[in-house]
This record gives C-alpha cells, sequence and structure tokens, in this order.
C-alpha cells in the first residue's frame, strides 16, 4: 500500500531533475526525464515524444527559471502517479508566469519518468 508521502516523493525525485535542467537550460537533459512517447503540452502546440520536449525547451529564453509546487497527487495504478502543481516560471526581462501543471509519472524499469504533462494558464 503507497501513501501520499510516497506518491510525492516520487514526484519530487522527477520534477527536481526536470527544474535542475530547466534552471540550466539544458533541452536534452529535460527531455531525458520524459518516456520516449510523453504527451507534452506546455503554452504551444502539443507534441509526442523527448524529441518535441528538447525543441519546446529550447525555444525558451536563456535564464528562465521554476518554482513548483505540489497541490495533489493521486495513485491510479501501481506504476503510475499523477500530480497537480502550482508552477512559477520566472525570467530574467519580463514578469513571472503562474501555471497549473499536470503530469503523469510512469515507472519505467527502476526509474520515473514524465508521461504526460500540460501546462494550463488559469488568468
Amino acid at each position: 500500500m503507497t501513501t501520499m508521502t510516497d506518491d510525492k516523493a516520487i514526484l519530487s525525485g522527477v520534477l527536481d531533475q526536470w527544474k535542475a535542467a530547466v534552471d540550466a537550460h539544458r533541452p536534452e537533459r529535460v527531455a531525458a526525464h520524459f518516456t520516449e512517447d510523453a504527451i507534452f503540452q506546455g503554452l504551444h502546440p502539443y507534441s509526442v515524444g523527448r524529441q518535441g520536449v528538447a525543441e519546446y525547451y529550447d525555444s525558451q529564453p536563456l535564464g528562465l527559471t521554476a518554482e513548483y509546487r505540489i497541490l495533489e497527487t493521486r495513485r491510479p495504478a501501481d506504476d503510475l502517479v499523477l500530480g497537480y502543481l502550482d508552477v512559477e516560471f520566472s525570467f530574467t526581462d519580463r514578469p513571472a508566469l503562474d501555471v497549473k501543471l499536470s503530469v503523469l509519472v510512469t515507472r519505467v524499469g527502476d526509474d520515473w519518468c514524465i508521461s504526460h504533462y500540460q501546462v494550463s494558464r488559469l488568468d
């Protein structure tokens, strides 16, 4: 039996690595934290797969950073964790952007990777 604490630890493990790669402007490293067939929806048209994730983050401005806070978790299956988050993307030359992010992380061998990523702006 898993607990919400376990689910938050799994999400944090993946998202801390995602954040470090975003903050360092390392698009290929960001993409490495996604499954090969991940569905990715940032604030531009969606893509499927790591290449689309890498291209999206490569197009982001230098100095972009992300801060996240996990709001909710669910465990729809043993090898899946759903997370709903607040994320603030900060820029060097404009105001920060606050979004909601839903992610589904999937166990891949001994690791966890993002298999679905959906950003929403609520303004």
